[in-house]
């Protein structure tokens, strides 16, 4: 162990710059700048050493707040050498966590980071969001279809935020039933109820200094929903049974691949709710309206699942034009099977699955034939998007995927024509 000396601030501001010291000892009254504004400036370098002040037996409250500013602890005179020393090994340790935490936030980063294929100037837009809203507490929203990669926004959202370093917690709001989310989101007190028999933790309470993934928010129950509110308006939660309120410290990231204006003018889902979460809505675009990016994801997952494989033309085109209601997780299982079973170092039209082999020449092969008075458009367009609706039993998400459509612009078209569906 190496020690570096200086005899002022602005001299151990200067070396702690050049040399990165993993830990400083320092007094707090000095010549000059004293040891707070050294610890102040210490705390606005990128990776700043662990601080322990040295202080009389009457500075106790200034020591204090040296700690508050960030200094790992401090030590009255007359000072001991037995406690220096162990207050420094303990400091060192503490700095090497800080920097595998910092190593380990980037690996994840760049891991996550590696899953978002962007060629589509769509993701390129998404990821620019991401970036500026990493930076802030805000509430985000992310919207899109089953399989378009929410959670893989949301995973980045958080690593690239100041709580990055902490856990991002998560929960399928569709997985549970309304009495058991509650004790999932905020937790329980023994014997709350039949079979209580040890205090839970709430997901809620154990994000707190970290980011809570809500996923498929749109099913939560409207007493949920109203519970869920009272958190984020006042950063408090209660165990389910209990009678204390516990202070949290989250950031809320949600998702949907629900309508929730339709939800809000059903009366399913509350206002003042959606606007808490929608205050900064990322949209990511289902896989048919950004298939710039079906090439790239194509060679990506190829590498994922160790294949050294090209895809020729004819192959690449039926890639391009299938609908993919799945979206990316849908393309993934179609690569993971080509992976499992074509032998040739050339994927060709034979070796994709069925159903996107044949999308080119369905597509192709119409069976509307124009007679010689011609026919009303809006009528084949009306037919088509009812017949759409029934057989996806008046289900509009459905409905707009067998017809390779948005949501919304299925809504539209469909409420033109007086369609009704859920």
């Amino acid at each position: 162990m190496s020690v570096l000396q200086a005899g002022n601030a602005d001299e151990a501001l200067r070396i702690i710059k050049d040399q990165q010291p993993e830990v400083v000892l320092t007094d707090l009254k000095m010549p000059g700048k004293s040891g707070l504004s050294l610890l102040e400036d210490i705390a606005g370098l990128l990776a700043p050493p662990e601080v322990i002040v040295i202080t009389a037996f009457g500075s106790i409250e200034t020591a204090i707040k040296a700690t508050k500013l960030g200094a790992y602890d401090y030590i009255t005179k007359p000072v001991k050498p037995a406690e220096v020393l162990f207050l420094i090994e303990k400091a060192r340790e503490k700095y090497a966590l800080r920097q595998e935490s910092i190593v380990l936030k980037q690996e994840l980063t760049e891991q996550v980071r590696s899953n978002l294929i962007v060629q589509s100037p769509e993701m390129k837009l998404i990821i620019d969001m991401v970036e500026a809203v990493a930076k802030t507490d805000s509430t985000v929203m992310i919207r899109g279809e089953t399989g378009t990669g929410k959670e893989c926004i949301a995973r980045l959202v958080h690593l690239r935020s100041r709580r990055g370093s902490k856990p991002m917690r998560s929960i399928n709001c569709a997985s549970f039933a309304e009495t058991l989310l509650d004790s999932e989101l905020f937790g329980y007190e023994k014997g709350a109820f039949t079979g209580a028999h040890v205090r839970k933790t709430g997901i809620i309470e154990a994000a707190s200094g970290g980011t809570l993934f809500l996923d498929e928010v749109a099913d939560l129950s409207q007493s949920t929903q109203a519970k869920v509110l009272r958190a984020l308006q006042e950063r408090k939660v209660r165990r389910v049974g209990g009678t204390e309120d516990i202070q949290v410290d989250i950031r809320i990231i949600a998702a949907t691949n629900k309508n929730l204006e339709q939800a809000v003018a059903d009366g399913q889902f509350r206002q003042d709710l959606f606007y808490r979460l929608n205050v900064v809505p990322i949209i990511i675009p289902p896989l048919r309206e950004r298939k710039e990016d079906i090439p790239a994801l194509i060679e990506h997952f190829l590498k994922k699942f160790g294949q050294r494989k090209v895809v020729d033309e004819e192959a690449m085109a039926a890639f391009c034009k299938y609908s993919w209601p799945g979206n990316v997780r849908e393309l993934e299982a179609a690569i993971e099977r080509i992976a499992v079973f074509s032998r040739n170092a050339t994927i060709g039209l034979a070796d994709l699955p069925a159903e996107i082999s044949k999308f080119p020449t369905q597509q192709g092969n119409s069976s509307w034939n124009i007679p010689e008075d011609g026919l009303v458009f809006k009528d084949i367009e009306r037919d088509i998007l009812a017949k759409a609706l029934s057989k996806a039993n008046g289900n509009m998400t459905a409905a707009a995927k067998l017809l390779g459509m948005s949501y919304r612009a299925f809504r539209y078209r469909a409420n033109e024509f007086g369609l009704r569906g859920e």
